[in-house]
């Protein structure tokens, strides 16, 4: 399938500080087809992570076009980019943002009730039960380890079955091991729910798993290449 689920057109994105204008996107150019697994590489300030956010509609971009699983993001309200973030967005991001009075079955449960689903615990309570979480269900995010609140995230990124998964620097909290058993996990919900996957890393040999790698300097794109048939 050649559809095409992100595509940006002289994306830019500056912000102001007490220095004033910081130009953080320099008119990037970006296609994405669906399915595919892509990472975004670069070092700290090369400014993938602000790309990630403009696709998520989480940062609104200052230039050019942003197009999202056939949305144009720039001209959506608050409503709208949440309404899309819903249905064809998930996000893991590395510090889990998972709501500390929740246990971990309400936190992937959330997604769904926003849907108004009625099987909204039972089917967080099967991804649980998928990611080996099964036996943690009513437990508060501060009763986990990091890879399981890791684990929780992700379970609740792809709760409503999205086109796309975001994932920014996954890995980053968590020690070696426990950070290869997440990726792993992160491919197989990608290549099981045919979504696209776009991961933000600083790590080479992470990236070589990806189909494709971007790579990115001082808010411009400098490569684009296919790795594998990942």
């Amino acid at each position: 399938m050649n559809e095409l689920i992100i595509k940006l057109d002289g994306l830019r994105l500056s912000l102001q500080s007490r220095a004033g204008t910081v130009d953080i996107l320099r008119g990037i150019d970006l296609q994405i087809t669906h399915g595919q697994s892509v990472a975004i590489l670069g070092p700290s300030g090369s400014g993938k992570t602000s790309l990630l956010m403009v696709v998520a509609g989480l940062e609104q971009a200052t230039g050019g076009s942003v197009n999202v699983g056939g949305a144009d993001l720039r001209t959506l309200d608050e409503d709208g980019l949440a309404l899309l973030r819903g249905e064809k967005i998930g996000i893991v991001f590395q510090s889990f943002h998972l709501v500390p009075t929740m246990t971990a079955l309400e936190n992937v449960a959330l997604p769904l009730e926003f849907q108004g689903r009625s099987e909204a615990f039972e089917a967080a309570r099967e991804l649980l039960t998928e990611v080996g979480l099964g036996h943690r269900v009513q437990h508060f995010p501060a009763e986990l380890s990091g890879g399981e609140q890791q684990r929780v995230a992700i379970a609740r990124a792809l709760s409503t079955q999205p086109q796309l998964i975001l994932a920014d620097e996954p890995t980053g909290n968590l020690d070696g091991e426990t950070g290869r058993q997440i990726i792993e996990l992160l491919f197989s919900l990608h290549r099981r729910f045919n979504a696209t996957l776009v991961l933000v890393t600083h790590d080479e040999a992470l990236a070589n798993r990806c189909a494709r790698t971007v790579r990115m300097g001082d808010g411009h794109i400098l490569s684009d290449d296919l790795v594998s048939a990942a």
